[in-house]
């Protein structure tokens, strides 16, 4: 039923409740906020909810990011640390267990480049555990980390990959970390959403590939993403609705004029936009200029998040001082 393109639960359900008239059977929904930071969890829990929003069973929480948090390093901790509560009930793991990370996506392209970042500042021990067990505390969890690229630059998918270090290391937990696609603009480098269902990579683009899940790796998968582009067609749709919007707003209501703005089908519309810009721009993709310093600032919240939720013994300042 969700024609629009978004990687985003919340965004999903908004369309699904907008298209059966507030009524979203199959699908729950709470919102709570820790200060200025808006969460919210959305649980598709029956397979109509699956099939109305076109994603599978689970849990998706998002965390909405306050705004000029990249330019503001206590506010960056502050998000962190409330990633880092989101994720612990999802890490079931015992002190001895181990989590991979993966840090999905092209480190060559920027707006792709958010997993391979995020996973440079994980704190990473299984080798110390490993290795030199004497000096680490009994309480670090052993965690490694890859970042495996893209089919094309290694000529592999990427699950395949995932797949084969699955099975030589044996990790109780994976979690991926990607760039996703949002159909709004002002969710686009302002939202992290956490699932509980796996990840299809290169989905955000169209790019479908093999999912990673817990169906496909045997392990549990929590994913992380970030939507850090919009699709063009979607966001010239959306200027052009509330150009309309305010057309009609001003027009005078029952006149001709009036009655034909209201009368315009949206869905329509969407599809015609999207026909007449493929020729031009193809499955264009856009981002904001300032994504280099976005991108860098968002893979620190996220890093220091997953390392608060991965090691409960630690604090963020030990943490920090781990990696530095």
């Amino acid at each position: 039923m969700i024609s629009i393109r978004t990687d985003l639960a919340v965004e999903a359900k908004e369309i699904y409740s907008a298209q059966s008239n507030g009524k979203t059977s199959g699908v729950d929904v709470e919102e709570y906020s820790e200060g200025d930071i808006k969460i919210t969890n959305v649980k598709i829990v029956s397979d109509v909810g699956e099939k109305m929003m076109g994603k599978p069973k689970g849990t998706y929480i998002t965390i909405d990011i306050p705004e000029f948090v990249h330019y503001d390093g206590e506010a960056m901790d502050r998000v962190s640390v409330v990633i880092g509560k989101v994720l612990k009930p999802l890490i079931k793991l015992e002190d001895s267990m181990t989590a991979l990370v993966v840090g999905l996506g092209n480190w060559n392209v920027t707006p792709d480049a958010i997993g391979p970042k995020v996973v440079s500042k994980i704190m990473v021990t299984r080798h110390l555990k490993q290795l030199v067990p004497d000096s680490i505390d009994e309480g670090i969890r052993p965690v490694c980390a890859i970042s495996p690229g893209v089919l094309g630059i290694t000529g592999m998918e990427t699950g395949e990959i995932i797949r084969g270090v699955v099975e030589k290391i044996k990790p109780n937990l994976v979690i991926c970390i990607d760039a996703l696609a949002s159909r709004k603009m002002d969710r686009v480098n302002r939202t992290i959403q956490i699932g509980t269902s796996g990840i299809s990579p290169g989905a955000g683009i169209g790019n479908r590939r093999m999912q990673i899940n817990e169906q496909t790796l045997g392990v549990p998968v929590i994913a992380i993403g970030v939507p850090t582009v919009v699709d063009a067609a979607t966001l010239a749709n959306d200027t052009i609705d509330l150009v309309l919007d305010e057309m009609i707003r001003t027009a005078n209501s029952g006149g001709e004029f009036y009655n034909m703005l209201k009368s315009i089908d949206k869905e329509e519309k969407q599809k015609m936009i999207t026909e007449i810009l493929n020729p031009y721009v193809g499955n264009l993709v856009v981002t904001p200029k300032e994504i280099d310093m976005v991108i860098n600032s968002l893979s620190k919240i996220i890093a220091s998040g997953l390392n608060i939720a991965l090691q409960p013994a630690l604090n963020l300042e030990d943490i920090n001082k781990f990696l530095n």
